[in-house]
């Protein structure tokens, strides 16, 4: 790798670290070579959510196309001289992810300007753009080119990824009500959150935890054991906020605390060594 492609990706696993310690950790139990590939892949995401979500006072509709302009020109012409845009072309070219994930995710984030509240098909949509990409982009990069077993966990990898932003729904419906106005859930009133809805999201997440974690088990070696700590970090995400009153997630932001993560991190590791995944 030369100097300027390693520049980027250190880059991109900067912007992880500034962002996520959550994810940061696990992806530092990764097998060294899918490390820079994920960092590249999150760098990338991250960019494209800042945007929509605190790029306020300048013309966030311009951005989001013109950083969608450069990243398929990046991709095609093979270079570019945004770090975030170099990092991740490469990893796009080298594991072959498919640009229509890219699209998706891109429409998804572009959403966030134009809606506030969502019907069924829109929510499956943007849970779809939003999260299931990315967890499928990951794959492609953990079964390296592997197309019969990446089509095997296609379904559990969007599992996780829409488990994984239903918490972050939940999670951030204070902010994201009040000062965004956007209502995520169909069909929820978050002036008037019962028990009886949360209980409704909370029984379709934990369907999708219970698929996903099928197809962490299945996953190579090199890659299960972060995923793993990624799912368990949102596990217990999950756990507190079903033990949470729905008037009061209303309230303030549920979060697992850094002692828990690295308390979560060495059972995970455990849980490896005891073949559990």
């Amino acid at each position: 790798m030369n100097l300027f492609d390693e520049t980027c990706f250190e880059c991109s696993k900067l912007i992880t670290t500034k962002y996520s310690t959550s994810f940061s950790t696990g992806i530092n139990a990764f097998h060294k070579r899918f490390r820079y590939p994920v960092y590249a892949i999150y760098g990338f995401v991250r960019y494209a959510d800042e945007i929509v979500d605190t790029f306020y006072g300048h013309d966030q509709r311009l951005l989001i196309d013109e950083f969608k302009e450069e990243t398929f020109k990046a991709i095609e012409r093979g270079i570019s001289i945004n770090p975030v845009l170099q990092s991740f072309q490469q990893v796009v070219n080298q594991y072959q992810i498919e640009k229509e994930l890219i699209e998706a995710f891109l429409t998804s984030m572009k959403m966030d300007l134009d809606k506030t509240a969502y019907d069924d098909s829109g929510y499956k949509t943007y849970i779809y753009g939003s999260a299931e990409v990315i967890g499928l982009m990951c794959l492609r990069i953990f079964c390296e080119n592997d197309t019969v077993l990446y089509d095997q966990l296609v379904p559990k990898a969007r599992s996780l990824g829409s488990a994984f932003q239903k918490i972050n729904f939940l999670r951030d419906i204070k902010s994201d009500f009040e000062d965004r106005g956007r209502t995520y859930f169909p069909e929820v009133d978050f002036g008037n959150f019962t028990e009886a809805d949360k209980r409704l999201i909370e029984t379709d997440i934990k369907k999708d935890f219970d698929d996903a974690l099928e197809g962490i088990k299945l996953l190579p070696k090199g890659s299960r054991l972060g995923v793993y700590v990624a799912y368990v970090y949102y596990l217990q995400l999950f756990k507190k906020i079903s033990a949470t009153s729905a008037m009061a997630i209303l309230q303030k932001r549920i979060r697992v605390s850094d002692t828990q993560k690295l308390g979560l991190y060495f059972k995970a590791k455990l849980h490896q060594k005891l073949n559990i995944i």
